[in-house]
């Protein structure tokens, strides 16, 4: 039976010794994240492709608050550049506890979809022609390459070393989140069929990668968090109450009428990767502030 000092919040959540690697660390909803950890006493490498915004994250962190953040320049749509981002924290630390698949973008978009006065909307035929010239093949092969192929190639790429942390102490598993979005369970396009179908590609793939790893014996754990309305690169960099509806675009309004905070992003994100998550698998938690609950979706 567990001691009475299991049960405390500062001893279940903490951190202190996991490594973690967050990619698209250094920004938005990826900056939330890596703080969090940090905080919570993890050693954690962000990543990214713009160096120079990781490093100013890396520098501005007080240690004095906990963990450490250390920058580390990859691009995940890079086969090379995803091995050598591996290798090198193969040699640094031999293992890996905590790999939070977050980077992504916005990809291809066709605003008219919510104006129901726009002339594209007007009958069948000027729906569908208007999709079809607006949007393109290539877009949608990139956007796709970053949304979800790329959770599939670095996951496999960190497995090995991920498996390595988990024997540091039994039961404490290591474990990967990847980063949806409610626009994957949401059965309205907000103006972006192509982002809506890959996070929902994205969601998928972590419960064939929770599936498929348990019954290899794997000991990884693999979860995913489905953000609602949050500040990042990809929406705005603050966003007020009054904005929060035109940025998810619903057919009803968000109930919390405001945006989520960065405490309840990671929050989230250190539940799942702490000993308080730890029964925890294959499982998308979305934190929308209700969207999803009085809007058209799949769950």
């Amino acid at each position: 039976m567990s001691s009475p000092q299991s049960y405390r919040p500062q001893v279940s959540n903490d951190l202190s010794g996991r490594v973690a690697l967050v990619t698209g660390g250094g920004t938005g909803i990826g900056l939330m994240i890596s703080q969090g950890l940090a905080a919570a006493g993890a050693k954690v490498y962000i990543t990214g492709r713009r160096l120079e915004v990781l490093e100013k994250v890396a520098a501005g962190w007080d240690k004095q608050i906990g963990g450490q953040i250390l920058a580390l320049q990859t691009d995940v749509t890079d086969k090379a550049s995803i091995a050598s981002t591996k290798k090198y924290i193969e040699e640094k630390e031999g293992k890996l506890h905590i790999l939070v698949n977050n980077a992504g973008q916005t990809g291809p978009r066709s605003p008219f979809l919510s104006d129901p006065s726009a002339p594209e909307n007007r009958n069948a035929e000027s729906v569908g022609m208007s999709l079809f010239n607006n949007e393109s093949f290539e877009g949608w092969a990139e956007h796709y390459t970053i949304n979800s192929a790329s959770i599939f190639f670095v996951t496999n790429a960190f497995l090995g070393l991920l498996a390595k942390g988990s024997e540091d102490e039994a039961g404490y598993w290591s474990s990967v989140i990847n980063i949806t979005s409610i626009s994957g369970v949401i059965k309205l396009a907000q103006e972006h069929f192509c982002y809506n179908s890959a996070k929902a590609a994205a969601t998928h793939l972590t419960k064939m990668f929770s599936t498929e790893l348990a019954l290899k014996n794997i000991p990884v754990r693999v979860n995913s968090i489905a953000p609602g309305i949050y500040a990042s690169e990809m929406t705005l960099d603050e966003i007020k109450p009054e904005q929060v509806d035109q940025v998810g675009k619903g057919v009803q309004a968000v109930p919390s009428k405001r945006a989520g905070t960065g405490q309840e992003m990671a929050g989230t994100v250190v539940y799942l990767v702490s000993r308080a998550g730890g029964y925890v698998h294959g499982q998308e938690i979305i934190i929308d502030g209700g969207y999803t609950a009085v809007n058209p979706s799949t769950i």
